[in-house]
């Protein structure tokens, strides 16, 4: 009797124990398998953390990228590459010259020497005391760019800071020669390469790394070269540690470079009124606002000009024409506008046009008009 009892007993605590671990698990376990997981979260904020806006990879590469001047007035690009105060360029921006002017994209102006340039590489090193102790572009130190890589070629082209044309690498490993540099396993690019923008930093537009240096334009046809950065860092670094006492002699050629094409007033103009239209796609009032005269901006504050643009979404120039009469052009140009209006999207077209001439140096855009068409 004792014995069957304490078997009863035993057979009711192992039920029991079996109910309660299968309550157990039809409660519990599908409300943790239906939680958010913690792999998942910190995959996701990853994710996010990698995908960089294509905007704040222009806003943020753009303060760091400067023009360089020379006292014959020539321009080129360079990039700040670290927080000492150093500028990497073309040798053929800063050829035969010790001392140039490094202006920065908000218009301040620094004393820049050079520290160290090739006779055969198309590189120079630019030291700017005045920059020291600002971050620098990211470097791909460590990869090179690939066939289909999306970028962004920045400079300053035609003199105009802070200008960004978008492309793809559409070519790797290309070899040519312009005197007295050669060029080897160079990336081909489909962003062009326009007067100022050599010495520019090709830069990956995803991750914002800078992939090369825009170098040399074609003739023909939208094509650019850049040099691969990995290709270049140990010259790099060999003049920042130890600084060229003596610059070598560089005997340029006549031909290949950008900056050595003919531009006319016409070309300058239609240039920058579609740099003005950029400027507003990207969103950059200051730019835009900072290419008109100061008899338009006399009339018209910062405040409002922004404001008549805010509800513009992006512009399309579907047509550009230039004329010039001695200094001064006129520039028209045919445009879609997808603009905000009563809550919906609408496209209009207008007749944009501009009268322009250089103004203190500097081409502005004097005045505008615009009228609605069909």
């Amino acid at each position: 009797m004792k014995k069957w009892i304490i078997s009863l007993i035993s057979t009711i605590l192992v039920w029991g124990a079996g109910l309660f671990v299968f309550f157990y698990i039809k409660e519990t376990i599908p409300n943790k398998l239906t939680a958010t997981s913690e792999l998942t979260v910190e995959a996701t904020a990853t994710e996010e953390k990698d995908s960089t806006d294509l905007k704040e990879v222009i806003h943020h590469t753009q303060k760091l990228v400067v023009k360089i001047q020379l006292a014959d007035g020539s321009l080129g690009s360079g990039f700040l590459y670290n927080n000492k105060g150093d500028v990497v360029t073309n040798a053929h921006v800063v050829a035969n010259v010790k001392d140039v002017t490094v202006i920065t994209s908000d218009s301040k102006e620094f004393s820049g020497t050079v520290i160290g340039i090739s006779q055969e590489t198309d590189v120079a090193v630019v030291r700017v005391p005045g920059l020291e102790g600002t971050e620098p572009l990211p470097i791909a130190k460590n990869r090179k760019g690939e066939i289909g890589d999306e970028v962004l070629a920045l400079g300053s082209p035609l003199g105009l800071q802070n200008t960004v044309t978008t492309g793809i690498i559409s070519g790797v490993d290309r070899d040519l020669d312009i005197e007295p540099f050669h060029y080897e396993d160079v990336y081909q690019i489909s962003a062009p390469i326009a007067p100022g923008n050599s010495g520019g930093p090709l830069v990956d537009s995803k991750t914002g790394e800078v992939l090369g240096i825009n170098s040399a334009g074609s003739e023909k046809g939208a094509i650019g070269f850049s040099i691969p950065i990995m290709s270049i860092l140990s010259l790099i670094e060999g003049w920042i540690q130890t600084p060229m006492a003596t610059l070598p002699q560089v005997n340029l050629g006549t031909e290949g470079y950008a900056y050595d094409e003919e531009y006319s007033l016409e070309d300058y103009s239609s240039y920058l009124v579609a740099y003005f239209y950029e400027s507003l796609n990207y969103g950059d009032y200051v730019t835009a606002y900072s290419l008109l005269g100061s008899s338009w901006k006399s009339g018209l504050t910062y405040e409002n000009f922004r404001g008549g643009y805010l509800d513009t979404l992006s512009v399309t120039i579907d047509d550009l024409s230039a004329k010039s009469s001695g200094d001064n052009s006129t520039v028209v140009a045919i445009i879609s506008a997808e603009e905000r209006s009563n809550g919906s999207t609408i496209l209009s077209k207008y007749k944009t046009t501009y009268e322009i001439r250089y103004e203190n140096d500097q081409l502005k855009l004097i005045s505008g008009k615009a009228e609605k068409i069909n």
